[in-house]
């Protein structure tokens, strides 16, 4: 008799200090039948790392020994891209871009609605997994503007310099450079990098966008990610 195979469930590491938000949302993550690794400490947050394997990370940025932006620093200069969402109570834009800085793919502000960390948890899943469908690379590289992709190896370049980009990084602009000269609203990037539109008041989007430019930028080269006024973003040289 044939059987269907068993795909195990991901599991998500949850490292969040709060007794309460740890177990509310240990609880949403067990509900949605995912497996769920939970500690309230960064240090014992990179050992379970190591231990467990996790598909994917939830860090809060406020725990005691190691905070979170420090463990996301730690993982990824130790080769670990394994794709993290760090949740914090911090508003300004300053604060995360901090997480950008320290390799996060996402962020989440304090507090928030269970579905939506649901939803940005998906997405990060199935940006993950195995490219599949419309968008899947039809080679091995993409360039445009004078920016270089390799789509296996999910490295950059411009200008023959190699630039190191978070996932989120890296899928913002493959999108980019896949329509280029094509003006992409933003609820359009949204769905298509993080499949859920956080509405006008987000700044999420723009927040990716001015870290993928600090990046791009060298000394006498031109911008090559515009903005569209009311509408969204485009890639074109000058």
């Amino acid at each position: 008799m044939w059987h269907s195979p068993v795909v195990s469930a991901p599991t998500i590491l949850l490292a969040e200090d709060d007794p309460a938000i740890r177990r509310a949302v240990e609880q949403s993550l067990l509900l949605e039948g995912y497996h769920v690794v939970a500690t309230g400490d960064g240090l014992e947050a990179i050992a379970a790392v190591r231990r467990d394997n996790p598909d994917l990370l939830v860090l809060d940025v406020m725990m005691p020994g190691l905070d979170g932006l420090t463990v996301c620093r730690v993982l990824r200069a130790q080769g670990d891209w394994t794709p993290i969402l760090v949740l914090t109570a911090r508003t300004q834009v300053s604060d995360r871009v901090a997480g950008l800085d320290a390799g996060a793919d996402d962020y989440l502000v304090k507090p928030f609605e269970p579905e939506e960390l649901l939803a940005r948890l998906r997405a990060l899943l199935r940006r993950a997994g195995p490219s599949t469908g419309p968008d899947s690379p039809a080679g091995d590289e993409l360039a445009a503007a004078g920016v270089r992709l390799d789509l296996a190896a999910r490295r950059v370049w411009r200008g023959g310099e190699e630039i190191i980009l978070s996932r989120t990084e890296f899928d913002l602009l493959e999108l980019l450079i896949r329509n280029c000269g094509v003006v992409l609203d933003r609820t359009t990037i949204h769905d298509r990098i993080w499949g859920y539109d956080f509405g006008t008041g987000s700044k999420n989007l723009s927040v990716f966008i001015g870290y993928l430019r600090r990046k791009l930028a060298r000394p006498g080269a031109p911008e090559i990610i515009h903005t569209v006024r009311g509408v969204g973003y485009t890639l074109r040289e000058s």
